[in-house]
């Protein structure tokens, strides 16, 4: 998942909104310990230890991106069902005694079952439908369990009690809900998003094709009328070596165009085929003539296509400069996420039992080797990622 998507931007705002819900329960626990048991420690642990662990929950979401479900099951079974029933427990709660309606206890530890709405609406937007279900029927079961153990199983279910129980489920279905909505909304977003990249990559591919076919057009219309005219000779050495690489400019259009390589591209990457073919430009008019073939060429972030383009300028310098020759021949292949770009010629090769270091021979060699040597023409293979 991409930073910055619509998708992420949704998870964000549901964990912003779960969280806040948590914290306002929260907070209603901490206004009660403060008014009815501002020196007493259990009632201070209890809440500490839920601060903790509801701290922990939200920490860890907001670092991974999203709620782990193995702590949304265990907010639920410690925070949600074990927590208040152990509460009941140990503060001496027990049928027809203990804890009574509008008593202390209810006053310290009611904040307690407050939790269940906001443990609920975490499940009911990290889990799937089936598990959030059985959530949500465990804090049902731990409320009414609860009741029944502290008010008496012959008390009648009073309007707190059917209040909080409506609680809980409306928390969970109204998170599920929002979840949902602004889940596809994001979805859509980010799809909408794809689908302008792809136009407009198709729209600035296009626009390359026109003024590429505008330049080639200009160029034969000017060679053909030159030579219609007569003021050239169609056989004359210059003419023949210019139409040469005009032709061979043309094949690689073509073949270039037969490559998807910039297709859904993002602004930040670029066709590393369009790079190599400004350096191959470059070099033939300065009188080199390369032969370049691409193949699978992916897009790359625009850095490093500049960088490969320099360096593939800098290999076919070398070439004019030192290697004796007037050909180079120059391979670009994508691997994997990667491209390997070749640039070998059939020119003198280095020779590293020379003084002073490896130096180019100064006669022709018969190809490209494996390595540089004596007769091996001169390899240089540039490529991303090293």
């Amino acid at each position: 998942m991409r930073v910055g998507s619509g998708l992420q931007r949704a998870q964000r705002f549901m964990m912003l909104a779960t969280g806040l819900y948590r914290a306002s329960h929260l907070t209603a626990g901490f206004a009660a310990l403060l008014r009815k048991a501002p020196g007493e420690v259990l009632p201070w642990a209890v809440f500490g230890g839920v601060l903790a662990s509801s701290a922990w929950l939200y920490g860890n979401a907001y670092a991974r991106g999203w709620f782990d479900r193995r702590w949304v099951w265990a907010d639920v079974l410690v925070t949600g069902c074990a927590v208040p029933l152990l509460v009941c427990l140990t503060t001496g709660a027990r049928s027809g005694g203990g804890w009574v309606p509008g008593g202390s206890e209810v006053a310290v530890y009611g904040w307690l079952f407050l939790l269940g709405g906001s443990v609920s609406a975490a499940a009911g937007v990290a889990l799937a439908p089936r598990p959030a279900v059985v959530a949500v029927l465990l804090l049902l079961g731990t409320t009414l369990a609860a009741y029944l153990w502290v008010i008496g199983p012959e008390a009648a279910p009073g309007s707190a009690l059917v209040g909080h129980l409506n609680s809980v489920v409306s928390s969970a279905v109204m998170a599920r809900v929002f979840w949902w909505y602004l889940r596809r909304q994001g979805t859509q977003l980010d799809e909408a998003k794809e689908r302008a990249l792809t136009a407009e990559a198709a729209r600035a591919r296009q626009a390359e094709r026109i003024a590429h076919h505008r330049a080639l057009h200009d160029t034969v219309l000017a060679t053909l009328t030159t030579i219609a005219a007569g003021r050239v000779d169609a056989n004359a050495p210059l003419v023949r070596e210019r139409c040469a690489r005009e032709a061979a400019y043309l094949r690689r259009l073509i073949q270039r165009e037969d490559d998807p390589e910039a297709a859904g591209a993002e602004a930040a990457e670029v066709a590393i085929g369009a790079a190599l073919e400004e350096a191959v430009h470059s070099a033939e008019c300065l009188g080199l003539k390369v032969t370049a073939q691409y193949h699978e060429l992916p897009t790359v972030p625009r850095p490093v296509a500049t960088a490969l383009a320099a360096a593939v300028s800098e290999a076919l310098n070398n070439v004019r400069c030192h290697a004796a020759t007037g050909q180079a021949f120059l391979t670009a292949v994508g691997v994997g996420e990667g491209v390997s770009v070749t640039v070998v010629d059939r020119g003198a090769g280095f020779d590293p039992r020379a003084p002073g270091g490896a130096t180019r021979r100064t006669g022709p060699g018969p190809g490209p080797g494996p390595c540089p040597g004596p007769g091996c023409g001169a390899p240089s293979t540039p490529g991303w990622p090293r």
